[in-house]
């Protein structure tokens, strides 16, 4: 399976890169197992990924938790929580 990764805010500063495309494990079917996958990438990534509950998500553009599955997805996005103003 390959993904492509979207980043968005201080998650892009700290990856240093605003996407980019994976094929993690087999075993990686979830987000949070894809965030605990792509921590162990760079040091940057392992800085993005140390505090999952700052993290939100999307598969293919629909908000998902992060215990969505990622089976079959061709995109994740992930990014801090949004809030408005």
């Amino acid at each position: 399976m390959t993904l492509r990764i979207l980043y968005f805010a201080w998650v892009r500063e700290a990856v240093g890169t605003g996407e980019e495309t994976v094929a993690p494990p087999p075993a990686v079917t979830t987000v949070a197992a894809l965030v605990d996958w792509l921590a162990t990438r760079s040091d940057g990534h392992a800085r993005a990924f140390a505090d999952p509950t700052r993290l939100r998500a999307a598969v293919d553009q629909s908000f998902v938790a992060l215990d969505a599955s990622i089976l079959g997805a061709g995109e994740v996005a992930i990014f801090p929580p949004v809030t408005g103003g």
